[in-house]
């Protein structure tokens, strides 16, 4: 479960959660992602909280960071990502990747 609230304020970038390194990492994939993709990252603060009943690892929210980024701004349809699992890793390029560990991911919800 990723939620995502843009605000005015200072720009940053914020995830909590108890997020591991890999995750925090994610916020360089998911700006250069994005704006590799063509969408526009915003420049407002944004913060991301991460669900507590997942365990919090690896790359396989960068994904549901930048759809979670893309919703909240208004650059996609909220309603095609609520309710959705989705995992994958971001490229540098925007390019999703797969990830390993698909099932333990879908078993653990």
């Amino acid at each position: 479960f990723v939620e995502v609230v843009i605000s005015s304020g200072i720009p940053s970038f914020s995830i909590v959660g108890m997020a591991d390194a890999t995750i925090m990492e994610s916020r360089e994939r998911v700006k250069a992602a994005l704006r590799a993709s063509g969408f526009v990252m915003p420049t407002d603060k944004i913060v991301v909280n991460l669900a507590l009943v997942l365990k919090k690892t690896g790359s396989g929210f960068d994904l549901p960071i930048a759809l979670g980024i893309l919703a909240a701004t208004g650059q996609i349809n909220p309603e095609w990502v609520v309710g959705a699992l989705v995992v994958g890793e971001l490229s540098l390029s925007g390019a999703v990747r797969a990830n390993v560990g698909m099932l333990g991911i879908k078993s653990a919800l």
